[in-house]
């Protein structure tokens, strides 16, 4: 059975639960919050364990449920316990001070820093594309199905998240290599521009049609 651990139980962390959960997963959700964070995985489903930032890592998988800003931070926390695991990152790396750019190398990415920062992990970049809405509910605007795109230069990595989201019953697909990332993050970050300028709803947003 695989295993998921997810830093984070914001809305994007716990729809993310709630698909692992969904697809038989076991799920560990941590947050610095606790009362946040158990509330958080009852909502996601009655299998998905609570705990601290900082408890010990049980997922095979670790999804970095996070503003950009706090994964430097995690990282460091977590240094030694990544060696070997599947790590997600999902963020888009913004501006907060401006909403108007991301504040990595025009040529790299988030993705790309973090696979830097923890070499020995199998790092994908991931969910960026989609609001925690469009997951929870596995449709765009209530019309198109859900499309998660994962990154990553790991086969065998990309297939084990792939396998997880659609046992969640939400489609995903091979979005190529880790190199990709830098596409996906400019991707996410006009989504998140046009859904704040009220272009788009937080329930909308792009959608892959096949």
């Amino acid at each position: 059975m695989t295993s998921v651990s997810i830093i984070g139980a914001g809305n994007m962390g716990t729809a993310i639960a709630a698909i692992a959960a969904t697809g038989g997963a076991t799920v560990q959700l941590l947050a610095q919050d606790a009362e946040k964070t158990a509330a958080a995985a009852a909502n996601a489903g009655s299998t998905v364990v609570s705990g601290a930032a900082g408890d010990v890592l049980t997922g095979d998988i670790v999804v970095l449920a996070l503003p950009y800003p706090a994964v430097a931070g995690v990282l460091a926390q977590y240094a030694g316990q990544l060696d070997g695991k599947i790590v997600v990152d999902i963020t888009n790396p913004l501006d907060f001070a401006t909403f108007d750019s991301l504040v990595v190398p025009a040529d790299g990415s988030a993705a790309q820093v973090i696979a830097e920062t923890v070499p020995g992990a199998r790092v994908l970049k991931a969910f960026n594309t989609t609001f925690a809405a469009t997951l929870a509910t596995g449709s765009v605007g209530g019309a198109v199905p859900t499309t998660v795109l994962v990154a990553g230069d790991d086969a065998s990595a990309k297939e084990a998240l792939i396998a997880v989201i659609t046992a969640g019953g939400v489609a995903a697909i091979d979005a190529g290599a880790l190199k990709r990332a830098r596409e996906l993050e400019a991707l996410g970050f006009l989504q998140l521009t046009l859904a704040a300028g009220g272009a788009i709803n937080w329930t909308g947003g792009f959608a892959l049609v096949k």
